[in-house]
């Protein structure tokens, strides 16, 4: 099970990247949102908000966020930092509920470009 700074360096590994990202990709990575990621096993939500290309990580919460952000990611250690290792394929772990990602429609589509 990974540990709390795992999943933080797992954002921050993530946060990189969207920042070097080109074209479509660096076009989605610019929404402006508040963003949460909850990490369902460790009963933890990392909170903060996405901006200038980066993930920004502002606090770390016990148990599930007290307000709805922009952009909502859920799941478990594991899978978040296999997804930022490239070892886990956003789409088959949404489509198989591993992964949770609510946002508006429009920031939906914006985000597919992401993943």
């Amino acid at each position: 099970m990974a540990t709390i700074e795992e999943c933080r360096a797992a954002l921050e590994k993530l946060s990189d990247n969207m920042q070097g990202a080109e074209g479509d990709v660096r076009a989605a990575a610019a929404l402006d949102r508040s963003v949460s990621c909850r990490i369902t096993d460790l009963d933890v939500t990392f909170v903060g908000r996405m901006t200038g290309g980066r993930i920004r990580v502002d606090d770390t919460l016990q148990g599930p966020p007290r307000e709805k952000a922009q952009i909502r990611l859920s799941m478990k250690g594991d899978d978040l930092v296999a997804l930022v290792n490239g070892e886990l394929n956003f789409a088959k772990a949404w489509g198989s509920g591993r992964v949770k990602l609510e946002a508006g429609l429009r920031d939906l589509f914006q985000l597919r470009k992401l993943l």
